[in-house]
C-alpha cells in the first residue's frame, strides 16, 4: 500500500466531493475529512482560495502542503499505480475522456436541478429545470447506449473512469430526471455502490 495522507475538503451533499471520499477509502489511503458549510461563503475567503485557486471544492491537501483542486485530477492523481487506473496508454486516455464528458457534458446539467429541488425552489426554476433536462436527456442516452454493451465504461472493469462519472448520475433523480429510461445505467449504479469500500453520500 501507498504511503500517504491527506486532507480533503469537500461538503456533505457535493457529488464531486463524494468521488474523492470513495477513492480515499477504496483505496485504503488515510485522510483527515474537513467538511465546509458552503453556505456561510467559506471557499470565497482568502485562506481558502490559497488553497483552492478556483474558489470550489474539493481541494485535496498533500502531506507537504501543496494542493489539488478538481475532481478529475484528484481521482487521476489518486489512482495512478493502482487497479483503478490502467497503465497502458491508451486506456488511460479512454479513462480521461469519460471524466470529461462527465464535466463537460452531464454535471452541471444534473447538479443545478438537484440543488434547486433540494433549496424547495423547482417550481420557480420550473423552465431552466425542463431545459436542463431537455439538454441531456440525450448524453445521457449516450452513456446507457455505451453500458447496454459494456459491464465497465473501460477496459470492462471498474476503474476511476466510472466513478468519475458516477456522482452526479447516481443523484439525477434529485433533480426531477426520469433514470427509469435508463437500465443499463441503473444497472451499473449498482454495480459501483457494490464496490469494496463504497459509502453513501451521507454516512452515519
Amino acid at each position: 500500500m501507498r504511503t500517504f495522507h491527506a486532507a480533503p475538503y469537500d461538503s456533505r451533499l457535493s457529488g464531486n466531493a463524494w468521488k474523492v471520499r470513495i477513492l480515499l477509502r477504496q483505496l485504503g489511503l488515510p485522510f483527515e475529512r474537513v467538511t465546509l458549510d458552503l453556505a456561510t461563503g467559506v471557499t470565497k475567503q482568502p485562506d481558502f482560495r490559497a488553497k483552492g485557486r478556483f474558489a470550489r471544492i474539493p481541494v485535496l491537501e498533500l502531506e507537504d502542503g501543496r494542493t489539488l483542486v478538481e475532481s478529475a485530477a484528484i481521482l487521476l492523481y489518486l489512482a495512478k499505480g493502482t487497479r483503478l487506473l490502467p497503465d497502458d496508454k491508451y486506456l488511460r486516455a479512454e479513462v480521461t475522456s469519460w471524466l470529461t464528458f462527465e464535466q463537460a457534458d452531464l454535471l452541471k446539467a444534473l447538479a443545478l436541478p438537484r440543488f434547486w429541488h433540494m433549496r424547495g425552489i423547482q417550481e420557480q426554476m420550473k423552465q431552466r429545470i425542463a431545459d436542463f433536462h431537455e439538454a441531456t436527456y440525450p448524453a445521457l442516452q449516450l452513456l446507457e447506449d455505451w453500458l447496454a454493451a459494456h459491464q465497465w465504461l473501460v477496459d470492462e472493469r471498474y476503474t476511476v473512469a466510472d466513478l468519475g462519472v458516477f456522482g452526479y448520475v447516481a443523484m439525477a433523480e434529485e433533480g426531477g430526471y426520469d433514470m427509469q429510461r435508463f437500465p443499463a445505467i441503473r444497472r451499473w449504479l449498482d454495480q459501483i455502490k457494490q464496490q469494496p469500500g463504497y459509502v453513501p453520500l451521507v454516512e452515519d
